[in-house]
């Protein structure tokens, strides 16, 4: 660690942010106008959200993205995984560009990384949220959550992926991107396996752990959420819509025919629906 660089601030490294606990966060940070701070999925990093990226530059937002760390070409420092130190990795990254009337974006794990910063560090710096293929808000089987996913499954995939992560990658493409192309298929593929297998290891454990109930009641900015009927990792029934229910403000939007990769296979109506969404919260802080 370089003593010289402050936690929160830039690092001397162009495009760095180093966080409280030592991380190194690369992020990418796109034009100007109202932010709009993305977070990837599980084992995704940055570069997974260009296309929504790009939409929402050239309607004239100002589009950031980071690595999680143990993702992409943010630091691996071996520690930090749970949901509270990534919730702050989401502080350490608004904190140091100065981000104020953010929209959060995120996919998956990301949206319980989301709700946690939420409840971690308030609403000042957000006035909204977008969360596709939510993971919340709580996974696992237990005496409160009986629909839940046996913890047993989520030890079976550790395993699978300590075993052979690139079959893992294959075996389980189809259902994420649904006649994607070889290209798009390859791409996402090679996003993943750059990815620390101790981190995505890590995560799963935390996010089989984790009850978001109590984040998601507190939430006190409107929340949209995208949710996909074919979406096998985040079922609607364990999670959309009990996530909606907790919420005090959310939009439901379910397509019907959409997988957990609902941001590559239906791009289009995805950034549609986050511009329809960060232009209605932005006229409605206009109007208070």
């Amino acid at each position: 660690m370089n003593p010289l660089v402050p936690y929160g601030a830039l690092c001397a490294i162009p495009n760095i942010v180093r966080t409280k606990s030592g991380a190194d966060l690369f992020y990418r940070d796109w034009g100007a106008g109202e932010p709009v701070l993305f977070v990837a999925g599980w084992s995704l990093p940055s570069d997974s959200w260009k296309v929504q990226m790009m939409a929402l530059l050239e309607a004239g937002y100002r589009v950031i993205a980071f690595d999680r760390r143990g993702h992409g070409r943010s630091s691996d420092p071996g520690r930090g995984y749970d949901f509270d130190t990534l919730a702050d990795d989401i502080a350490a990254v608004i904190d140091a560009l100065d981000l104020t009337g953010a929209t959060l974006v995120g996919h998956s794990m990301a949206c319980g990384e989301i709700v946690r910063y939420l409840r971690r560090h308030g609403s000042a710096k957000v006035r909204g949220a977008a969360l596709l293929g939510a993971m919340t808000p709580c996974l696992a089987q237990g005496p409160g959550n009986p629909d839940g996913i046996p913890g047993e499954m989520f030890a079976a995939v550790r395993r699978q992926l300590m075993r052979d992560f690139a079959g893992w990658i294959d075996e389980n493409m189809e259902a994420f991107v649904p006649g994607a192309s070889e290209t798009t298929r390859a791409w996402l593929g090679t996003m993943a396996m750059g990815a620390s297998l101790h981190a995505l290891c890590a995560c799963n454990r935390a996010l089989a752990q984790e009850d978001f109930r109590p984040d998601l009641a507190r939430a006190d900015v409107p929340v949209l959420l995208i949710a996909g009927g074919r979406d096998a990792s985040a079922p609607p029934g364990l999670t959309a819509h009990p996530t909606a229910r907790l919420l005090p403000d959310a939009t439901l939007k379910l397509y019907e025919d959409a997988p957990h990769g609902m941001f590559l296979t239906h791009r289009e109506r995805v950034n549609a629906d986050l511009l329809e969404f960060i232009k209605s919260i932005g006229h409605n802080r206009a109007d208070q």
